[in-house]
């Protein structure tokens, strides 16, 4: 808890609950952070962690670029004064209805991983330049991004070939070793992958002058995770060590790393149940907040939060079991690993979760169950 937010939640004892406080300079820190790790690095901040309004024009005005995977993200990058040569299409899975509307609204670097979508921004987006997503493994990620997304070497090298057949230029390769990624080192293997890429094209007079890193760089939950500098020096010393020379120009795309640990989730305590299950007490804490209200994340309990209570622990601590508020029985939070809250807990008291700046509200329901989608305070 930052002391801006420690303030805010002072100040505002009475605001109705769940909500998310981001503080705002906490996100500025982090990209000067990124900044001076990587200095060659152009930032890309992902977007879909949070399209707060705020957030993207204090980066706009610190004169970050912006990775946007709709175009209703690229208007709302737009709609900040960003010229369009800051903002790439980083989706590969797009319509080419809104690749016309990307390349109407000025944006000419577009991010591909199949044949069909080359097609696509070849008719939509003449002449723009197009990345080629790899497919990577994910191991070390606490949430992976294999499978759904990027196409394996031979497959890159002839859609890089396509793009240039149709007048597209072939600008790079990218990767993304996966979200919340807690080894530094997982960038270079890929990075080799990439090089043995780029000379191959060389070969056969196709020069790429592109790396798209991706993003990966995490925020801290219940484990220590390496600093912003540890990646930046990993990441950076892989690129030289393996470029030599001739390094390309680089993109990073931070998403959760910029805007994670700026925000804490105020829930209340709904209701504090026993159940026996299988001749054993168990207790349930259920919060006014759950998957559906924007901890998504929770899923296979994959993200697990740092959580402490409003009520100072007097007493012991009990495994409980967190739930959200919902009447449907996949809104389970932690079941697997239950978590020690004070055995004093009541409805009605508070838990605050920390590192909830990221893929909180953009994850939060419309009206699942008639809730309220998770209320937002920039401070």
């Amino acid at each position: 808890m930052t002391d801006r937010i420690r303030q805010f939640m002072a100040d505002n004892p009475d605001l109705p609950t769940p909500f998310v406080a981001i503080d705002i300079d906490a996100v500025a820190q982090n990209y000067q952070l990124f900044r001076q790790s990587m200095p060659t690095a152009a930032i890309h901040y992902a977007i879909k962690a949070n399209p707060n309004k705020s957030i993207l024009q204090r980066l706009a005005d610190l004169g970050s670029c912006f990775d946007c995977a709709s175009v209703a993200e690229i208007r709302m990058v737009l709609a900040c004064g960003v010229d369009p040569s800051r903002i790439s299409f980083g989706n590969t899975i797009k319509k080419a209805r809104d690749i016309a509307e990307a390349y109407r609204l000025g944006i000419r670097l577009f991010a591909t991983d199949s044949s069909s979508d080359v097609d696509k921004i070849a008719e939509n987006a003449p002449g723009s330049a197009v990345f080629c997503r790899l497919l990577t493994d994910g191991e070390g990620a606490e949430w992976p991004l294999s499978r759904k997304f990027g196409c394996e070497d031979d497959k890159a090298v002839a859609l890089l070939f396509l793009a240039e057949a149709q007048g597209l230029k072939a600008r790079g390769i990218s990767f993304h070793v996966g979200s919340q990624m807690t080894n530094v080192a997982a960038w270079r293997p890929c990075l080799e992958q990439a090089k043995a890429l780029f000379d191959r094209l060389a070969a056969h007079g196709i020069i790429l002058d592109l790396i798209n890193l991706g993003g990966g760089f995490p925020t801290q939950y219940l484990r220590d995770v390496p600093g912003t500098e540890d990646y930046g020096r990993a990441i950076m010393a892989a690129v030289e060590d393996i470029f030599g020379d001739n390094i390309p120009s680089i993109i990073i795309e931070p998403g959760r790393g910029m805007v994670g640990n700026a925000g804490m989730i105020k829930t209340e305590v709904v209701l504090v149940a026993h159940k026996d299950l299988h001749l054993a007490d168990t207790r349930w804490v259920f919060l006014d907040i759950g998957k559906f209200g924007g901890l998504a994340e929770t899923m296979d309990e994959a993200i697990r939060y740092k959580i402490t209570a409003s009520r100072e622990t007097v007493a012991n601590e009990v495994p409980s079991i967190l739930a959200g508020p919902t009447c449907d029985s996949a809104d389970v939070l932690y079941e697997k690993h239950p978590y020690r809250l004070p055995d004093a807990l009541q409805d009605g008291d508070f838990l605050y979760i920390e590192g909830a700046g990221a893929y909180t509200t953009t994850y939060s329901a419309v009206a699942f169950n008639g809730f309220d989608p998770l209320e937002e305070y920039v401070v």
